[in-house]
């Protein structure tokens, strides 16, 4: 397989590490920085630099574009641009509304958002583990994906360590302006009130604790790259901050009324609450096999994934079946637990498709 890394730092620098070490790929790579390409070439990242997007992209079965987000809906027409019709193209930016709208319509191109990173940048931190076990969201389009290319794209995240789950665009960007954007806005607020009082009472500035470095540790990050994120997803995120205001007024009220229980509940409502927000086992059980029959039209896989998604049921693996006539096929998809499987065979009835869990004689 041959991968085109459209941008080498931290996240295309990894990308290529992976795929030449765990799929075996040929990886070709551009940065618009020469140095970058020099190192990544030492680095044992890159096969072979390019000196363009389009030189990158020649031959290529899969494209990364991993450029800051104002930059990438850009050079993902610019790979689309340059490559053939067999090629998937994909990005790895953190807001995905704006860019699948503008692209979306090509079934080429299925947008893409790897939750990794590290505290430090640039290639020469790139690590072929980057992606171990983490959740890697595609958000195609249900109206125009191909299935066969969303096929290769999923096989190839997988194959990098990452556990591929589609969703739609609108509700990634509402879910990462909770649980990626907000808290950097919550740091910045933090910090700057934390300074205002020491500025006003500076002879007896206290020790920093430990809570304070945990809540803040993202202040400040990256300044050009996060002034993009929220002007790309401003409305979500300006959401996001008036929704938590109106929670931090009422926990100023519950507070100011001096009851001592009904602060050690909402102590234990939210520790609750966070342990169920980062459980990360599967819901239970050996991999199981749902069989669908499906027609070979435009966005079917997608469709699919989609809802099985938005439903909480993840697809752990999937193998394509084209009939011989091409104009219909069996997709397999394996989900964790019974239960999961007869859920997701309910769901998949429920489009209009004729679907079995395997073993079970349905």
């Amino acid at each position: 397989m041959r991968i085109a890394v459209l941008g080498v730092g931290l996240i295309g620098g990894s990308i290529g590490l992976a795929a030449r070490r765990r799929l075996q790929s040929e990886v070709a790579g551009f940065d618009p920085d020469p140095a970058t390409l020099e190192r990544a070439l030492a680095e044992g990242v890159l096969d072979r630099a390019a000196g363009t997007p389009a030189e990158a992209c020649e031959g290529a079965d899969v494209v990364f574009c991993a450029a800051p987000v104002a930059g990438l809906t850009r050079l993902a027409a610019a790979a689309l641009e340059a490559c053939g019709p067999d090629a998937v193209v994909t990005d790895v930016g953190s807001t995905k509304r704006d860019i699948v709208a503008a692209l979306g319509s090509d079934e080429r191109f299925i947008g893409g958002h790897p939750l990794a990173g590290a505290e430090t940048s640039g290639v020469e931190n790139a690590r072929e583990d980057l992606f171990e076990g983490a959740r890697w969201y595609l958000t195609p389009k249900s109206e125009s994906s191909s299935g066969l290319l969303y096929d290769r794209l999923y096989r190839t995240v997988a194959g990098l360590g990452a556990r591929a789950q589609a969703i739609d665009a609108e509700t990634h960007d509402r879910l990462m302006a909770t649980v990626s954007h907000l808290p950097h806005v919550v740091a910045n607020v933090l910090v700057s009130q934390a300074a205002d009082e020491l500025t006003r009472d500076s002879e007896r500035m206290p020790e920093v604790g430990p809570s304070f470095r945990d809540t803040t540790r993202v202040a400040g990050a990256n300044p050009v790259i996060w002034g993009d994120i929220f002007a790309s997803n401003r409305e979500a995120v300006a959401e996001a901050v008036d929704a938590v205001a109106a929670r931090l007024r009422d926990a100023a009220e519950l507070i100011r009324g001096g009851e001592r229980e009904a602060v050690a509940e909402w102590h234990s409502a939210a520790a609750a609450d966070r342990r169920r927000l980062l459980e990360t086992e599967l819901s239970g059980g050996e991999l199981r096999e749902l069989r669908v029959v499906v027609a070979n039209r435009p966005g079917t896989i997608a469709e699919l994934a989609l809802a099985l998604g938005e439903a909480g049921v993840n697809i752990e693996d999937m193998a394509l079946y084209p009939a011989p006539d091409m104009t219909s096929g069996a997709v397999s998809l394996w989900v964790a637990g019974d239960a999961q499987a007869l859920r997701a065979a309910e769901l998949v009835r429920g489009l209009g498709h004729s679907a079995s869990v395997v073993g079970d004689g349905e």
